[in-house]
Formats: C-alpha cells, structure tokens, sequence
C-alpha cells in the first residue's frame, strides 16, 4: 500500500481540482467524439453523389450509409477487451490510426467495394473510441463533474456534424452537379486526416486511466495523475475506494450477467438500442434526401442539414449545463417526452404534406429534445454504472447495441422511406412509438446517478 493510498482524508478538507490539467485531458473526449460527429455526418453529403458516382440503387445506397457501422460493431466489442488489457490510452493511439487511414482510402475508391472497405476501416476507429472515450473520462473526473465532463464527448459529436454538414455545403456549392459527383464527395470524406492528426498530437500530452493503472498494479503512477487532478487527499480517497470494490470483482465477462449487474446491464443495452431507434441517424445520414423528399431543392436541403447541425449543437450546451444538477433521470424524462410529440409531427406533415418551415420546425424540436437528453446521456450513464474490473468490456456490449441498431436505421431507412406501403410520415411514427417505449422504461427502472463516486454506484446494485 502506498503512503498516498494510506493518507486520512479530512471531511473539511475539500479538493481543489486543477482545471487546465482536467482541460487537457477531456479534449481528447471532445476530438474523440468530433471524430465520430464528422463519420456521422459526412456520408449525409456525399452519399447523393456517391449514389451517382456508382450507379447506386436504394439497397446499395443504404449500405454505402451503413458501411462505417460495420466497422463499429466489431470495433466496439474488441475495444473493451483491449482497452481493460493493455489501457484506454493505448486504444485510442490506435484509434486515431484507423481514423487518418480511413480518411486517405476513402479519398480515393476506383470501385463501390474499395469505398465499403476504406468507409469499414473508420468505422473500426468510430465504435473503439465510441467505447474508450466515455471510459476515460469517466475514471478521471471528479464525481460532481463527471456529467459535465462526460456530455464532452457528446459535444464534440455534434460539433462534428454541425461543422461538417457546414463544410459539406461549402463543398457542394463549389462545382455543378456534374463536379461533386466525380470529385466534390472525395474532399467531403478525405478531410477526416485533420481531426485525425490532432486526436493523435493531444494523446501524446495526456495520462492514461489511473483506476485502469490501479487495477493493473501500478499505484504510485495513478497517484501522480490524480494528485494532478485534486491533489494528495483527492488522491487517496479516489485509490481506496478503488482498491476496495477491486477485492470484490473477478474482472471476467461472465460476471457481467451476475444477478448483481442485470439491472445495470440492462439499463445500457436498452438506453443505447433506444437511443437509436428514435430515428436520430436516420436525420443525421439522410436529412438531405429527408427534404428533397418533402420537396425541397437540393441546395436548400443542404441549408436545411446546416441547420439541423446547428441546434443539434447549441441544445448539447443545454445538457452540459443541466446534467449534474438536473440529474440524468430528470433530463431524459423531459426529453423524450419532447421526443415523441416532435416525432408525431414529423409523420403528421408528410402523412398531410406540410411545408417545408413547418416539416423543418419540427425536425428540430425533435434534434433539440435529443441534443438535450437521449443523445449525451446513456453514453454518460452506461460510463458509470459498471465495476472498474469490467467496465471496458460492459461498454463494449453497450456499444455494440448501439452500433447494431444504429446499422438497422442507416440500413432500413431508405428502404422504409422509398416504400410506397411505408413511406415517410409512418416511418417516423415507428420512431415515435419507439421513443414512446424508452421513456416509459426510464420511468420505471432507471435510477439516479448523479453526484456520486463511481464505487458508489457499483455497491448500490448489490442493494434492494
């Protein structure tokens, strides 16, 4: 035991966290998620000229739009093995890899299948750092800001597709039609090397996890770091409470579904399975073809994406500020009960073929409700409520759920959307019920997490 690990911690004695330092090391979270925002959000631009560069029919364009996901999902479920093996920190470097990799290759496909192959190379970096991100960040920060610094990650999402549905508009607006089929997507996906880059830099500047180094053995270096963050005492009472829950857990994936942790196991699988089946990445992907459906033209449906971007934006800033005092329980009832009106009224105008403002309003009232509660706050949640031993592998499950059903949506969208069984306005009363359904299960079974330690939630799941 080490001289910091055995320092009394006085009650009046309240940590003074160092802000620059905590800086540094959330930035990765919010590079992180930029880089995810960015994937998210550069196929809703170039996916109507791929579909004319190769000749696409509308199975293929799904799949040019899920492509990236097939990456995520394995990405997502070895992340968590290798991020509890060899640190969360090592990961991401790889993760940052895959990112520029993929950015060069998809620059440059000669055949549709070249494109699914460089597009399935991001999406292994997308799901990783899907899964470390929220990791990291949750074993650094201090518990009353772990909401906060925890919605980073989401921030950077959405930055990421606000700048790049923006950049994305710029680019289409430099040639003709004939231009952005033959060159102007490749500049759409290409410029991911720079984001890239500065996710590889900032890893260079930051520590790596130190209840991961507790866990691993390595003490003495855990208690450099989180002395960094709120000094001596903070130091010590962050290691022993580590230690403690440590000496209860077997660190395996079977103890996953231990009748202790099939609350918390299935509170992450259907937070993040509902997170996407409101429909959220069928905007994201295709809002462009959204408003062209609804009668838009081409270049006022990339205005329209822009926007959407925006408020999918400046809402995300209403969740970092709400989140650790509202509570997580709270944000998401209020949202998604916002959630399910919006939806209603997006099928209700194209069932009775509202207007373009009309149709737009309510798809941001929806992005806005999202932005607030279901999008930041299951990645936050599902960071929190699982063992140190095995929390790498329990975020890796929550981002496979997440990148399965986000698969289905980029899938079934254009089919559902082109069906004339189906069409527009009863797809998005799919994702109404849906939301329906999340909100009525996190009435009933989720509980409240904020404000406290990481070790306090894990003992709460062995009490009634």
């Amino acid at each position: 035991m080490t001289d910091v690990a055995r320092a009394s911690v006085p009650a009046a004695d309240p940590p003074r966290f160092n802000l620059r330092y905590l800086a540094l090391i959330t930035l990765v979270a919010a590079v992180g998620g930029f880089l995810f925002g960015y994937d998210t959000a550069v196929i809703n631009g170039a996916n109507q000229y791929l579909k004319g560069h190769f000749h696409l029919d509308s199975v293929q364009e799904g799949m040019a739009g899920a492509s990236a996901i097939l990456g995520c999902i394995p990405g997502a479920m070895f992340a968590g093995f290798l991020g509890d093996r060899f640190g969360r920190r090592r990961v991401l470097f790889v993760c940052a890899a895959l990112y520029a990799l993929s950015g060069v290759l998809s620059a440059m496909p000669r055949t549709f299948s070249e494109f699914l192959a460089a597009r399935f190379i991001s999406g292994l970096g997308i799901g990783a750092s899907s899964m470390i991100c929220p990791v990291y960040i949750a074993e650094l920060a201090p518990a009353a800001w772990r909401g906060r610094l925890g919605s980073l990650f989401q921030l950077g999402i959405v930055t990421g597709i606000f700048l790049t549905l923006f950049f994305n508009a710029l680019i289409q607006g430099l040639g003709d039609e004939a231009w952005n089929t033959a060159s102007g997507w490749r500049w759409m996906l290409g410029a991911e090397v720079a984001p890239a880059a500065l996710l590889l830099t900032v890893l260079f500047f930051v520590p790596e996890s130190p209840r991961w180094l507790v866990q691993a053995g390595r003490e003495p270096e855990a208690a450099v770091i989180l002395g960094k963050v709120g000094g001596a005492a903070h130091a010590a009472r962050e290691i022993t409470a580590v230690r403690d829950v440590l000496g209860q857990e077997e660190g395996r994936f079977a103890e996953l579904f231990h009748a202790r942790f099939r609350r918390p196991l299935l509170i992450a699988v259907l937070l993040m399975a509902f997170s996407q089946f409101s429909g959220i990445n069928a905007i994201m992907y295709y809002s462009t073809k959204i408003f062209a459906t609804a009668g838009i033209g081409v270049k006022n449906s990339f205005s329209s994406s822009v926007i959407v971007g925006l408020v999918n934006l400046l809402c995300t800033f209403v969740a970092i500020a709400l989140v650790d005092k509202a509570g997580r329980r709270r944000l998401l009832l209020a949202g998604l009960s916002v959630q399910v009106l919006a939806l209603a009224w997006v099928g209700a105008m194209f069932h009775f073929g509202g207007n373009g403002p009309v149709l737009l309003a309510a798809i941001l009232l929806f992005i806005g409700a999202f932005a607030t509660a279901l999008g930041p706050i299951p990645w936050i949640v599902c960071s929190e409520i699982f063992p140190t031993k095995i929390r790498g592998r329990a975020m890796s499950l929550a981002t496979f759920t997440i990148w399965s059903a986000c698969y289905l949506v980029a899938q079934t969208f254009p089919m559902l959307n082109d069906n004339p069984a189906i069409g527009p306005a009863k797809t998005f009363w799919i994702y109404a019920a849906c939301s329906l359904v999340a909100l009525i299960f996190v009435a009933a079974r989720l509980p409240e997490t904020k404000g406290r330690s990481l070790e306090e939630i894990e003992r709460s799941w062995g009490r009634r």
